[in-house]
């Protein structure tokens, strides 16, 4: 195979490196996409030879968040969402997702890979009524992510706020905390954190990404139980509560996997 990338072509400004395997397009490609380099595939079967369990995980933060959008969306009246370390888009991406739930809902993708960047630009189009918008910034810098997220989304009202597996890319537990801290505390009330994020439970989940971290492609930290539910602190969580990706109100007569994943909704009282 050649190390040509399996997509749409990148804008002639992009620079994309292809020395270190890169999260967005390994999970690309556990998801069945075409946007990702020999190098990303490598490590993608590398990280699946380990541990199998990969790509249900993946499947799952992606049918948890068409669930936890809809619901937002036809039961709780959110019209505005914010997604924060977006990624490549696969089959569905999150404005299609949201509009189709509600043709006015507004958008905002924020990442910081320059061949996200690439397709934001050609692919991520809004609905007729709504709007889709892309904010190039980087998860560490919270505070100017929702100033800029002020010019593009109405903060005066309700947001749900969505970091789909992206919390373990902050390394420092502390920072962490304060990344979610930061994108929370100016949103208004009513606004929903809306969390997806792979646990420390399992021992062969440990290994395999112990192995990853160690291509030199940028870490990623699985954390306990008990620390993920430390993000949710001060906000109220909706039923069922902090559960595994599946059991977030599944679909009628799908089986729940149980995976070493957690997930919740939470309103800001």
């Amino acid at each position: 195979m050649t190390d040509a990338p399996r997509g749409p072509e990148q804008a002639p400004e992009t620079k994309i490196n292809t020395d270190v395997p890169q999260s967005a397009r390994i999970w690309n490609y556990w998801l069945g996409g075409t946007d990702n380099y020999e190098i990303d595939r490598v490590a993608g079967d590398q990280y699946f030879s380990l541990y199998p369990g990969i790509v249900p995980i993946a499947r799952a933060g992606r049918y948890f968040m068409d669930r936890a959008i809809r619901f937002l969306a036809t039961e709780r009246g959110i019209r505005q969402f914010m997604d924060c370390g977006t990624g490549l888009p696969t089959l569905d991406n999150t404005h299609e997702m949201a509009q189709r739930a509600a043709p006015d809902a507004k958008v905002v993708y924020v990442d910081n890979d320059p061949l996200v960047l690439a397709h934001a630009r050609a692919l991520l189009t809004g609905s007729g009524e709504g709007r889709t918008a892309y904010i190039d910034c980087d998860l560490h810098d919270p505070k100017t992510i929702m100033s800029r997220a002020s010019e593009l989304l109405d903060l005066s009202q309700p947001v749900g706020l969505m970091l789909i597996g992206v919390m373990g890319h902050i390394v420092d537990a502390d920072e962490a905390l304060g990344v979610v801290r930061g994108l929370m505390e100016p949103l208004a009330s009513g606004s929903y954190l809306i969390l997806h994020d792979s646990n420390d439970t399992n021992e062969a989940f440990n290994a395999a990404q112990r192995a990853y971290d160690e291509t030199g492609a940028i870490p990623f930290r699985l954390r306990s139980p008990e620390f993920i539910r430390s993000y949710f602190d001060g906000l109220e969580i909706e039923e069922p509560g902090l559960v595994t990706s599946g059991a977030w109100r599944p679909e009628v007569g799908v089986e729940v996997e149980e995976l070493p994943t957690l997930c919740a909704l939470a309103r800001k009282p």
